[in-house]
């Protein structure tokens, strides 16, 4: 039986520049946070970066930042810091020195990783003491009347589109082994003022909607943009877009 890891499951690089415009930013308190249980400032490596939203936060609060991803798509759209180097690398297999960084992030993506080959190359990476940080977003909040469209699509429209791994995040990556002596940390979550063209932007960026476009082809998002109009009637009203993050940190 091979060891090697499972084959890189790629459902963002066909929409990488849409994907880094329509993505909310994580908040700063998060990364000011990770660096006060971190042992120290030197180093962060943050895995599967996607557009480097995480890796751009770290970049305030540590001296260096490696930020890899399997897609060379994602990483050519990633958003540009004089303290971020960003790689084509595997989460499982970083390329980074031994013993070389003092935190380890992964935002909303340790659900397609093969987590025994992750967390080994953790242990590697990682100095003494250094700390492990993995976290999802649930779902946005933004008015209950908004929020039961979304809801509605995510579920009965696109609901048989998501890949299997999609329950860990519903799950609050509550239910994904995590080897690592475990801290609390505090609640956080992401906010933004959206308006409601905005979030049609992001919920074409979701994978169950291009799953669903490519299998029956057609369009399901002008349905959803009508019957969030009545709720929302004007396009450009901007409004206070929320999402809770599930945040497991591990040392």
């Amino acid at each position: 039986m091979s060891d090697a890891p499972a084959p890189f499951k790629d459902h963002f690089s066909g929409h990488a520049a849409a994907y880094a415009g329509h993505r909310p930013r994580y908040p700063a308190a998060l990364f000011e946070y990770l660096a006060s249980v971190a042992p120290g400032r030197a180093r962060a490596l943050d895995c599967a970066t996607g557009n480097g939203q995480a890796a751009v936060g770290l970049a305030a609060y540590f001296d260096a930042v490696i930020a890899t991803d399997a897609s060379a798509q994602q990483i050519a759209h990633a958003e540009p810091h004089p303290r971020v180097v960003y790689r084509v690398a595997r989460a499982e297999d970083s390329a980074v020195d031994t013993h070389s960084v003092d935190l380890v992030t992964i935002a909303q993506a340790l659900h397609w990783l093969d987590h025994a080959a992750f967390y080994a190359e953790v242990r590697r990476v990682l100095r003494p003491g250094g700390v492990l940080a993995a976290w999802c977003y649930m779902h946005m909040e933004i008015a209950p009347e908004v929020d039961a469209v979304v809801r509605s699509y995510y579920e009965d429209t696109v609901g048989g589109d998501w890949p299997p791994e999609r329950r860990l995040i519903e799950e609050g990556y509550r239910t994904i082994p995590f080897p690592f002596t475990e801290l609390e940390p505090p609640p956080f979550a992401m906010t933004t003022q959206w308006t409601r063209q905005q979030v049609m932007g992001y919920l074409s960026t979701w994978s169950a909607t291009r799953a669903y476009q490519a299998r029956t082809g057609r369009d399901p998002l002008p349905d959803v943009e009508r019957a969030l109009a009545a709720h929302w009637p004007d396009a450009h009203e901007a409004r206070l877009v929320r999402w809770p993050l599930a945040l497991r940190v591990g040392r």
